[in-house]
């Protein structure tokens, strides 16, 4: 029994042509969305890639991008194939073309599907990503002179700023690295001389964070140095006192605002992945009701069309067998190249017994 059978008159499958056919044009321009929104999300991405560790965050991006691509020519070709398909005539033409042709689509918009779930999944990933990246920029801050380097205090300070964030995780992590390079250390001072020595790697450690994390919104001046030190400041406790800088850390300024883009584009292609499956589902119904009016023989009569000419079940049976089949007709085959005298018959004749007279030894 077919799968949701319609019956469909000649007025109603031209109607339906027509409007396929402006449904796919307007599919063209979705694919041009997709387009945009994977180059969008690879700008996005690119621009703080010194900000990331190596994770496989392209892919998203590249697959909006093929897919976009992929839909402008595949639904061009679906506007030319239901425009000619208003004249009953013209569908012998494409009779052979649709069903590939629906087949195709099918995996692409279940490629549309696994865009737009990607884009939700990208999560952990992308964390893991920031903090390691976050870690390792903060690392190399103090190496302004370090070819390959030099850019990453102005990318880390423009960060902080922008995005009103400190650290990776908070304004600490600061402390536990030296952000300050040591050929702006006072070597002649006691104090400084003092507390590198105390570290055992040798590095110039304190309680300070670089300037781009002092909040301007702040009515006192930034006190950015000795923080931890009350006595250092005027009427100033660190503990009860919430201090002058940003709280937040850039790891998680960063993946809320990459979480948003990839939200908002995971939504926008689930929409699309909804729309080109009622395309789909609508050039299923046309090719199969025209198929049954060809078979009947008469251009103006009544036809059905239908998704499945059988149920799920039998559909995927069916499928099924005719993969076993085919890896059965495999075998075969090459188990017959393999031995070349397999189903070849014998050219010998030994008489109407057919056994092969003994041979007689000859003496030397």
């Amino acid at each position: 029994m077919a799968v949701l059978p319609v019956k469909f008159t000649k007025t109603k499958r031209d109607k339906l042509a027509q409007l396929l056919w402006v449904l796919n044009w307007i599919s063209v321009v979705t694919g041009i969305i997709l387009f945009s929104l994977g180059v969008f999300l690879k700008v996005e991405i690119n621009k703080r890639q010194d900000l990331m560790a190596e994770r496989q965050l392209q892919s998203v991006p590249n697959l909006l991008i093929s897919v976009g691509l992929i839909a402008c020519g595949i639904n061009f070709l679906g506007g030319k194939i239901c425009y000619d398909c208003v004249d009953t005539s013209k569908f012998l033409r494409w009779k052979l073309v649709m069903l590939p042709y629906i087949i195709c689509t099918f995996f692409f918009t279940l490629s549309i599907l696994v865009g737009g779930l990607m884009c939700y999944s990208l999560h952990g990933q992308l964390e893991e990503s920031l903090g390691l990246g976050l870690r390792e920029a903060m690392r190399y801050y103090k190496d302004t002179d370090t070819p390959g380097r030099c850019f990453l205090k102005r990318t880390v300070d423009l960060l902080q700023i922008q995005f009103q964030c400190c650290g990776n995780e908070g304004h600490r992590d600061w402390f536990q690295i030296q952000w300050i390079s040591n050929r702006y250390l006072d070597m002649s001072r006691r104090e400084v001389v003092d507390r590198l020595r105390s570290n055992v790697e040798g590095k110039y450690l304190m309680d300070g964070v670089p300037f781009s994390c002092c909040n301007v919104n702040s009515p006192r001046p930034c006190i950015q140095y000795q923080t931890t030190n009350n006595s250092a400041h005027f009427n100033y406790d660190y503990q009860t006192e919430e201090l002058n800088l940003w709280m937040r850390g850039c790891r998680q300024a960063l993946l809320d605002y990459y979480t948003d883009i990839l939200h908002s584009i995971g939504l926008t292609v689930l929409i699309i992945w909804l729309f080109e499956l009622s395309v789909l589902t609508g050039v299923r119904y046309l090719q199969t009701s025209l198929e049954n009016v060809w078979r009947r023989g008469d251009p103006e009569c009544e036809s059905e069309g239908w998704l499945l000419e059988t149920s799920f079940v039998a559909t995927a049976r069916t499928n099924f067998n005719i993969i076993k089949n085919l890896g059965k007709f495999n075998q075969i085959n090459t188990a017959s190249n393999g031995d070349p005298n397999i189903d070849r018959p014998s050219t010998a004749h030994y008489g109407p017994d057919n056994v092969p007279p003994k041979s007689t030894p000859i003496a030397s």
